[in-house]
């Protein structure tokens, strides 16, 4: 069985998207307009008040970005402080720990000479020792 496609209605959708952009600068227009024509103050008077807002928008930008500026000068300060602290205080443990060693390695050399010393002369008096007769011989 086949089917033939020639005798099936067929549906076209059509979509129109050139009109946004043209109902956009209308209502952007007509948006303008109706500001000037609301606005409370002339033209000159509005342009005063911008450019005295933009100024202060502007120092107040800069102070804040002077603000900004020195609490993360500070904030590396305190970090290399800490850090060099830190380092400071780790040195001083590490020369602790080779001071430790050190004391542990020369009181083992002492001890292990006093111990040679002590064997030696043992050895020196076992050898001077006249040997003493085995009892029950023959």
């Amino acid at each position: 069985m086949t089917r033939n496609f020639d005798e099936e209605p067929t549906v076209i959708v059509e979509r129109r998207n050139g009109g946004g952009t043209g109902v956009f600068l209308a209502g952007l227009a007509i948006g303008a307009g109706l500001a000037l024509l609301l606005a409370p103050s002339s033209g000159a008077e509005l342009r005063r008040q911008m450019r005295r807002t933009a100024r202060r928008a502007q120092r107040t930008a800069g102070h804040i970005a002077r603000d900004v500026r020195e609490r993360a000068t500070d904030a590396i300060s305190e970090a290399r402080d800490e850090f060099e602290s830190r380092v400071k205080d780790a040195r001083s443990a590490i020369r602790e720990r080779r001071q430790d060693v050190n004391e542990a390695v020369r009181s083992g050399r002492d001890a292990a000479r006093d111990a040679r010393s002590a064997f030696e002369r043992r050895l020196a008096e076992a050898r001077t020792r006249k040997p003493e007769p085995e009892a029950g011989g023959d």
